[in-house]
């Protein structure tokens, strides 16, 4: 019974959280709206200058905030373990995870997130996994990928997003034509201790954009 008041306190703050992301999300998007703060309006600015649109990002971070409720409702666990990228309504899923079902489950409720358009599964199932993945050298990585895009002229950094699993670099994005995501797909593969690059980015004029 003592036990009881913490949990509550941990879901209502959880949900507290998503709330206030959706809601500075929707005012971003309100003409005449002054930004409370300055990182909120950096943000604002960023996402108008994606292809995707300030629109698109909102609306990518109000499905990240329902799947992130829905997982956090059926597992904390999965919460914590599965890693969230969302794109244009392309939800992308790393990480470990103990069991198939807490894999499927993590898939089966990204599905219920109103807005989704695709889900691609790249979540690995190892009940020890999580322990022997190395967490630093997969920041650093990361970390080494976004400077190169970020310092080449021809390619658009701001449309990509980069995740790093157990040395698998994961592509997410849109690339202004098959030459640009070569370039990155390259660097990523440059990249000392890189087991393996899997992109899952689209063309700019990729129909699936529109219709998907």
């Amino acid at each position: 019974m003592v036990s009881q008041p913490a949990k509550v306190t941990v879901v209502t703050k959880f949900r507290a959280v998503l709330a206030a992301a959706l809601v500075g999300a929707s005012a971003a998007a309100l003409p005449g709206c002054v930004p409370m703060l300055v990182g909120a309006g950096a943000e604002a600015g960023t996402a108008a200058a994606e292809d995707r649109g300030l629109e698109g990002a909102i609306d990518d971070t109000k499905i990240r905030a329902q799947i992130n409720d829905l997982w956090f409702r059926k597992d904390v666990d999965m919460y914590r373990q599965v890693g969230l990228t969302v794109f244009e309504g392309r939800v992308l899923l790393t990480g470990v995870v103990p069991t198939e079902q807490a894999r499927t489950d993590a898939v089966r409720l990204t599905w219920q997130a109103s807005g989704v358009k695709d889900v691609y599964n790249e979540i690995h199932v190892d009940p020890n996994g999580e322990a022997l993945i190395d967490s630093g050298r997969d920041t650093v990585i990361a970390e080494k990928l976004k400077a190169k895009l970020l310092f080449d002229k021809d390619i658009q950094n701001i449309n990509y997003r980069v995740d790093v699993v157990d040395g698998v670099i994961y592509l997410m994005g849109i690339a202004q034509n098959q030459d640009e995501l070569d370039r990155v797909i390259a660097y990523a593969r440059d990249i000392p201790d890189v087991t393996q690059v899997i992109s899952h980015v689209v063309l700019k004029d990729d129909p699936k954009r529109v219709s998907g």
